[in-house]
């Protein structure tokens, strides 16, 4: 309701010129405090309004500004509100970029297309991240962002797992990914992928490169993205699971390893099926299993059911308030 606020208010500016607070407020039927808010907050968003004080004072609109947009259907002007993400656009340091251009969009658009952008506003919301991950700490992301558009050489401190590096890149792009950003930067004759969580310092450089006139990030991304995914270790195990548990399997293995999985056979009379997984990092698949408890029984390898038994035991010694034999 709000978006639709503001842009009656700038709409009302642009058409009858400096009006009062309490004009503004009778007009649209909010009170004079409201007014003043919405006047604030169309500022903060890059338009050009301010308020004179004085008997003859008002809330108007710079000279000769005017938002215009000719020629958008309805169903661009709907994808152009569903394509502002808030929260990454503001991590990247644009979120005042993007609610203005939205806002601007919006009061340009004719009074048929305005009313379907405002209801999908309403309506819709897109959440990038996954459940119960909190956003990591990105707090260099904005200064890549700029070195990007710039595009200058940046030092940077990067902690991997095993220890700290210092590097030189030549940053190329950034990339969301189901809620984590990373960055793609050029270093020592190739292109490679950064975690920007993991990035601890950044120095943008006053030298500039020449960008790769070759290169495309989207078209770097899916065949970096297919080779990794076809590179990462797997294991193959063989489990027995209650057919009610399935959407449990797929809460922590990944939906697409439950998809992808081969049926041996039927339930049994007692409810459970055997399932043939292809599973990502063997190393985490103990862990993985036992989080499902006594709804789930590893049959095959032999070394990762002893694994599962092994963890087992460390737990319950653990928790034992004396020393399990």
């Amino acid at each position: 309701m709000r978006a639709s606020r503001l842009v009656n208010l700038l709409l009302l500016l642009q058409t009858r010129g400096r009006m009062t607070a309490a004009e503004l407020a009778a007009a649209l039927e909010v009170s004079v405090r409201t007014v003043h808010r919405d006047v604030e907050a169309l500022s903060e968003a890059g338009v050009p309004v301010y308020a004179d004080r004085g008997p003859h004072g008002g809330v108007r609109l710079v000279d000769g500004y005017r938002t215009r947009l000719t020629g958008m259907t309805a169903d661009e002007a709907e994808a152009v509100f569903l394509s502002g993400l808030p929260g990454p656009a503001a991590e990247l340091g644009l979120g005042t970029v993007v609610a203005s251009s939205r806002l601007k969009v919006l009061a340009s658009l004719p009074p048929e297309l305005r009313v379907r952008a405002s209801r999908l506003v309403e309506r819709f919301h897109l959440d990038a991240a996954g459940w119960f991950h909190a956003s990591e700490p990105v707090p260099h992301l904005a200064l890549l962002s700029e070195a990007i558009w710039e595009s200058r050489r940046v030092q940077i401190d990067y902690e991997r797992e095993d220890k700290k590096v210092t590097r030189l890149v030549e940053p190329l792009g950034i990339v969301l990914k189901g809620g984590v950003w990373y960055f793609v930067a050029s270093t020592e004759a190739q292109i490679r992928t950064y975690r920007v969580s993991r990035v601890v310092a950044v120095e943008v450089l006053d030298e500039q490169f020449e960008r790769p006139a070759d290169f495309e990030l989207a078209t770097y991304w899916s065949e970096a993205s297919a080779a990794f995914e076809r590179d990462v270790p797997r294991a193959v195990l063989t489990i027995r699971i209650r057919a009610d548990r399935l959407d449990r399997l797929a809460a922590a293995v990944g939906d697409r390893a439950v998809a992808d999985a081969e049926r041996l056979g039927d339930p049994d009379p007692d409810g459970w099926l055997t399932l043939r997984l292809r599973l990502d990092w063997p190393d985490e698949v103990p862990g993985q299993v036992l989080a499902l408890g006594r709804d789930v029984e590893v049959l095959e390898p032999a070394e990762t059911r002893a694994r599962v038994v092994a963890l087992a035991r460390d737990i319950v010694e653990r928790y034992s308030p004396t020393p399990v034999g």
